[in-house]
């Protein structure tokens, strides 16, 4: 028999498995922010393992929305939209876990306050996407979901800003050769992080406007 309570219930499992993916995402940016902070060493082994449990975690919260809808007859937002927003929002995590995988095995010095600058710009754009993916489960309110994406976007265009001057500190400073390469690297990998943060809330962004 057709079951209209298992029918909304299917509805809702898609909702929280996409806000538990975008919190895990936040999550991970805000252990970015703490590593840097907190930048020693001889913790980074035991830290490195936070952030790998947190990519394992959301590639879980991944499989699981692919499965329902695999399951699922009937779906809250078209299908493409799912996979688009599920697959945006694992990117974040994941590319976060290879910048502390490398933070791990560098033993130059490192320009700490533009690092940790361009942390908090992503750890902005991280909140901004889970705000928005939250606002999914409420409708198509595309005033709350344009201001929360202008403020994804302005963090956007300050990380490219902090991203120019730490490169342009790197060529001026007491740097060396294998240093410098490496800091490049790792601004662009940061700078990469942002963007996914501003891929996955184009696709929020995208599917509002699709809805209203």
């Amino acid at each position: 028999m057709f079951s209209i309570r298992k029918l909304f219930g299917k509805e809702e499992k898609f909702f929280d498995l996409l806000e538990a993916s975008a919190e895990e995402a936040r999550a991970s940016t805000a252990l970015l922010g703490r590593f840097l902070q907190e930048h020693a060493a001889n913790d980074w082994p035991n830290k490195i393992d936070d952030f790998v449990h947190t990519r394992r975690k959301d590639k879980r919260i991944t499989q699981q929305i692919t499965e329902e809808l695999c399951r699922t007859f009937v779906t809250p937002l078209e299908r493409e939209d799912i996979e688009a927003l599920a697959f945006a929002l694992y990117r974040i995590p994941k590319m976060v876990e290879k910048i502390v995988e490398r933070l791990a095995i560098y033993p130059g010095r490192l320009p700490h306050a533009g690092l940790v600058r361009q942390a908090e710009l992503l750890q902005l754009a991280a909140d901004n996407v889970a705000f928005m993916v939250g606002e999914l489960r409420k409708g198509t309110k595309m005033d709350r979901i344009s201001s929360a994406n202008e403020k994804l976007q302005f963090a956007e265009g300050e990380a490219d800003k902090v991203m120019l001057n730490l490169e342009k500190e790197l060529y001026h400073g007491p740097y060396e050769a294998k240093e410098v390469i490496f800091l490049l690297q790792l601004f662009e990998m940061v700078e990469k992080s942002v963007d996914r943060c501003r891929d996955a809330g184009n696709v929020v962004f995208q599917i509002v406007l699709k809805y209203s």
